[in-house]
């Protein structure tokens, strides 16, 4: 009978304390991971269940973070709803994307207008799934020549057209302009 108390209102309506809770347990994800990657550490352990020895490096974080803030405490791990926890293995990968391409976008940033070159290898992985890996060099602002990794692409096959056409869609997708493109 009443409009504001209808099943769609109700789905809709998460208090703020709710919004702020899962803030937190996101937030302290996202610290950890981004703590492991300047590490360079891994992430998952082989078994992560909740009585694990050794559940892995993001859960271990995460606990610790737990010992030393009660409000992170209440908020993650057994405290979080099952299917909010922020911790499994493809938000972790997620927030790691995420993190790569702020990389990236820092990286074409630095470049600006000035010129570049590519270094471009290939090599299989475990899977026998062939990869090429692409390299920048470019000239910073201080004058020092710097060479970033920018990304690790899939490929079918080595062929020079495959080659050509990842590496095209590696620079048009980053908005590198193909003129400053300089060979060695």
């Amino acid at each position: 009978m009443k409009p504001s108390g209808h099943i769609d209102k109700l789905m809709h309506r998460i208090d703020g304390e709710e919004v702020l809770k899962h803030r937190l347990r996101l937030k302290t994800t996202i610290m950890v991971v981004k703590q492991l990657v300047l590490q360079g550490n891994s992430f998952r352990g082989h078994d992560e269940s909740d009585d694990s020895l050794n559940p892995g490096n993001v859960l271990a974080w995460i606990g610790f973070a737990v010992k030393l803030n009660d409000q992170i405490n209440s908020v993650v791990l057994r405290n979080a709803p099952g299917n909010a926890k922020y911790t499994s293995p493809n938000i972790q990968k997620e927030i790691l994307g995420i993190i790569a391409n702020r990389v990236r976008c820092k990286i074409c940033e630095e470049i600006g207008d000035s010129c570049f070159s590519i270094l471009v290898d290939e090599a299989v992985d475990e899977a026998g799934r062939e990869q090429m890996s692409i390299i920048l060099r470019y000239v910073s602002s201080s004058g020092i020549v710097t060479e970033r990794f920018f990304t690790l692409k899939s490929v079918a096959d080595t062929s020079a057209e495959t080659l050509k056409q990842a590496i095209c869609d590696v620079i048009s997708q980053y908005d590198l302009q193909i003129e400053k493109l300089r060979g060695q």
